[in-house]
């Protein structure tokens, strides 16, 4: 089993960067977002516990993501990841599970965008979306949180020399070419 993990702020297109080399690289694509907002549409016990976290704006506790994202890891397929993991502890939690599981952490693809930039494309997903999660105090809310809890990944990343920066700036189809060149060794 091989995974590739896609780190960004949101709005960074991490969602569509992640879905597009999934499609190209025939990886099973798992996306965090869609996993709890699922949990939280059957209402089952873990939606109940997360919907006012997500709704706040604020990050699902670690014990709870890993469980989830620990279900869906199957041996025998290869993953894209994104939004997962978000913090340090969910990092260090899944190379056990990799491990445990045989699996390699390839490379993780951290797509850099300026704030104004994320600020624009948010506010618009808002407006095409209609997503609770996307208006400017929530959007606020969710880049603080990004600063002080995901962006130490980047260190622990580049420190195990897994870490690729990208662009998320241009053309979608020319971000892709620049993903797919930094994930040409997996």
């Amino acid at each position: 089993m091989q995974v590739i993990l896609f780190v960004g702020p949101p709005g960074s297109g991490k969602g569509t960067q992640a879905q597009r080399l999934a499609r190209e690289l025939g990886y099973r694509h798992l996306v965090m977002g869609d996993l709890l907002r699922h949990e939280i549409q059957n209402e089952t016990p873990l939606g109940r516990q997360i919907k006012p976290l997500l709704e706040a704006g604020l990050l699902v506790p670690d014990e709870l993501v890993i469980d989830l994202i620990a279900q869906h890891l199957q041996e025998g397929a290869n993953y894209i990841l994104d939004g997962f993991p978000r913090t340090v502890p969910q990092a260090q939690a899944l190379s056990h599970l990799l491990a445990q599981k045989g699996a390699s952490l390839c490379a993780v693809i951290a797509l850099e965008v300026p704030e104004e930039e994320l600020l624009t494309r948010l506010l618009k997903r808002a407006e095409l979306e209609g997503r609770s999660d996307d208006n400017p105090q929530i959007i606020q809310r969710r880049l603080a949180e990004y600063r002080t809890k995901t962006q130490p990944l980047l260190d622990f990343y580049a420190a195990q020399g897994l870490l690729r920066r990208i662009s998320g700036l241009g053309d979608i189809p020319d971000i892709t070419d620049r993903i797919k060149k930094a994930v040409e060794m997996c």
